[in-house]
């Protein structure tokens, strides 16, 4: 199904897209860079609105978000089409897919509302692709979640617009913003972009008060090296927050990046360290079997407050106010 998109300004016969800081100007027959969106006579349309590639109930540290009532279900959904060209990209068949190209189904808003409920989750996330490339998908379905009492997640490279953050924020209540890298080279060399808007887009969404959690994924001579961990490290102390959690998470080589080996262990042990030696509260590994960097500390005493084992919780000893038993800080969490 199509429907006409939203932020964009005709410009004579073409149409200037304003959801993702590429800002496409696309020609009339024309798809923008994330096959998305495509001028029909003058008038732009979301082409893939209620296209659904994947759906399905996750654990919500799947997302990952491991201080967003830990324990719960998400109903997760993904529709096709990227705004980045990530060449390391885990889901590039979707990605950089077209609705024409792979197999679909279509769920509308309220559907995915009432499976959310049916399935007893307690959020929906928008997620597997660049949820900004549905934004007026996820806009309709995020307000009737809402009125239903659902929590509604984005899992996304924050490289939207101001103007889309302005529309879709105020009905997201938490989101897993994937920070690639620390320099505009990485982003231009591996993704296809810009770090600037990014570090713009966490900041507001921290400043508004949606829930927060930052991933980062470690690639091998990339962004592995301690200036660029350390300025990841000082962003999130200095312009976020020690509060917010942040995920070191394990290369494995996929897509463009098939030469490269794993992510050692000890590099995601290095960047724990560093992070919480700078102040970061949690801090997590992810990718990583059987580690200790699943489970989550208190800040203060140091105590295990939840065993985590992959996706599963082995043990959650949290107070019912959210705070450590052992010697009552609160944590940074929603329970």
């Amino acid at each position: 199904m199509k429907k006409e998109a939203i932020l964009y300004e005709k410009i004579g016969t073409k149409a200037n897209c304003n959801v993702c800081n590429r800002r496409c100007l696309i020609a009339l027959g024309k798809r923008g860079f994330c096959l998305t969106r495509e001028n029909q006579d003058g008038i732009l349309y979301a082409i893939n609105y209620g296209v659904v590639s994947s759906s399905g109930v996750d654990p919500i540290e799947k997302k990952p978000l491991y201080h967003f009532y830990p324990g719960s279900s998400v109903y997760s959904l993904g529709s096709v089409g990227c705004n980045l060209t990530c060449k390391h990209c885990q889901n590039w068949n979707i990605a950089r897919a077209s609705v024409e190209s792979i197999y679909t189904s279509e769920i509308f808003p309220e559907t995915s509302v009432k499976l959310a409920k049916q399935h007893e989750c307690q959020s929906m996330a928008w997620t597997y692709n660049e949820p900004a490339m549905w934004i007026e998908y996820t806009l309709d379905s995020s307000k009737i979640a809402q009125k239903n009492k659902l929590k509604t997640i984005y899992v996304t490279n924050g490289y939207m617009t101001k103007d889309a953050l302005e529309l879709i924020g105020p009905y997201l209540d938490a989101a897993n913003i994937d920070l690639k890298g620390m320099s505009d080279r990485f982003y231009h060399e591996i993704c296809n972009a810009k770090l600037g808007p990014v570090l713009k887009n966490i900041k507001w969404m921290y400043d508004e008060g949606i829930h927060l959690e930052i991933t980062n994924l470690i690639i091998p001579g990339y962004n592995d090296s301690e200036k660029y961990l350390n300025a990841l490290i000082k962003f999130m102390v200095q312009e976020v927050g020690p509060e917010v959690p942040l995920h070191f998470t394990r290369f494995f080589p996929n897509y463009k990046l098939v030469d490269i080996a794993p992510t050692p262990i000890e590099t995601l042990k290095k960047a724990r360290k560093m992070a919480q030696d700078a102040g970061i509260r949690y801090v997590y590994l992810g990718n990583v079997s059987g580690s200790d960097g699943e489970n989550t500390y208190c800040y203060e005493c140091g105590q295990i407050l939840i065993e985590r084992n992959g996706y599963g919780l082995k043990d959650f000893k949290l107070d019912k106010s959210g705070k450590c038993p052992y010697c009552s800080t609160e944590i940074d969490i929603m329970i």
